[in-house]
């Protein structure tokens, strides 16, 4: 089995990677990593340019024999949606929807971002109102290779939802802060790269 992970964070990577390792270790990984994707977002790129961008990345990984593939960066929900339809039925993962699919026995869910272009697209996606807060710091604090940083400030936002009954991670980066968050807030958390192995696995497997 062989699943292409598609990257527009390098920050992004290893998370995914120790979740497989941990998980499912039997399959084939490939990464595909493109990080001028988040900053041309961020610098205002038109979205048919960056769904142009993700259709040739998409194409590629199926071309090389995949049988799935996985997007790990949030902020690019309607690029991900069109490189599943081009490519179906091969499953086409968007980072966050497995992730949204296991908050939904939630009533109240809170959201935890360090990228601010993931706020703008990903709230709508859960279906119903959301609580978020963003830390753009963490993301600070973790391309300066300061990871206890991270987590602490992560777990300090986090602190701030008020009246949740579930924390969800929106970015893959944000995962290793997950046990950080349940010590600082004693809620549930969700992390993305560990629901998105169990859909995978469950599809593949079906």
């Amino acid at each position: 089995m062989r699943i292409a992970l598609i990257h527009a964070l390098r920050l992004s990577i290893d998370p995914i990677m120790a979740e497989f390792a941990g998980t499912w270790p039997e399959v084939l990984l490939m990464n595909l990593l493109d990080d001028s994707l988040s900053a041309d977002l961020a610098a205002g790129a038109s979205l048919d340019d960056m769904k142009r961008r993700f259709l040739d990345l998409a194409h590629y990984a199926a071309d090389t024999g995949a049988d799935a593939i996985l997007f790990t960066c949030s902020a690019f929900g309607p690029c991900i949606a069109a490189c599943a339809e081009e490519l179906a039925p091969m499953p086409v993962l968007k980072p966050n929807e497995a992730m949204i699919s296991e908050a939904e026995p939630y009533a109240r869910v809170g959201l935890v971002a360090s990228f601010a272009p993931t706020l703008a697209t990903l709230p709508a996606e859960f279906g119903r109102p959301v609580q978020t807060v963003l830390v753009e710091a963490a993301m600070a604090a973790l391309n300066a290779g300061n990871g206890p940083a991270h987590d602490r400030l992560v777990a300090e936002a986090a602190r701030t939802l008020d009246d949740v009954d579930v924390i969800a991670l929106a970015q893959f980066s944000l995962a290793r802060a997950a046990h950080a968050v349940e010590q600082a807030t004693g809620k549930p958390v969700l992390s993305t790269p560990g629901s998105a192995v169990r859909r995978l696995k469950a599809l593949l497997a079906a």
